[in-house]
């Protein structure tokens, strides 16, 4: 399991451009990485556009966000244009990323026991590590909670 001041793990994926994004692009800038279950559901809507409506707050703190999901490119475009999001979505198809930064986990859904990701949040700083872990992240409220403990 990751922990703060621990190296964050570079991923490259594909971004809901279609273009492969990678984190090591945005090495020198503080990054709020976060991981959400599902693209156009309840919960992971409210986050996004809580982080919507905080990304000039968060550029002023010199904080770009960038949101992960196991969804499709296809699936993440269309999140992101039903609700304005001006941040790049990534298609985790393949887990690679949530299993890096260890949220791709078992969870008890209903009784039933399924693989999917735990919402969590990761606050990377210009020099690549990690700064802060947000676990088991509430969607709502989490981004200004974010916000105000980017110093």
């Amino acid at each position: 399991m990751l922990k703060e001041g621990d190296p964050a793990p570079d991923i490259r994926i594909r971004a809901d451009t279609g273009e492969e994004f990678r984190l090591a692009s945005l090495k020198g800038k503080r990054v709020v990485l976060y991981f959400y279950p599902r693209a156009d559901t309840p919960g992971c809507t409210t986050e996004a556009c809580e982080f919507r409506d905080a990304i000039r707050a968060f550029a002023k703190k010199g904080a770009a966000i960038v949101g992960v999901s196991p969804d499709k490119p296809a699936q993440q475009t269309k999140f992101k244009q039903k609700y304005g999001l001006p941040f790049p979505l990534l298609a985790d198809e393949n887990k690679e990323a949530a299993q890096a930064y260890g949220v791709w986990i078992e969870k008890n859904l209903y009784g039933k026991h399924v693989m999917g990701i735990v919402r969590t949040t990761f606050v990377i700083g210009p020099d690549g590590r990690i700064e802060k872990i947000y676990p088991n992240v509430k969607a709502k409220g989490h981004a200004q909670q974010v916000l105000a403990d980017l110093s």
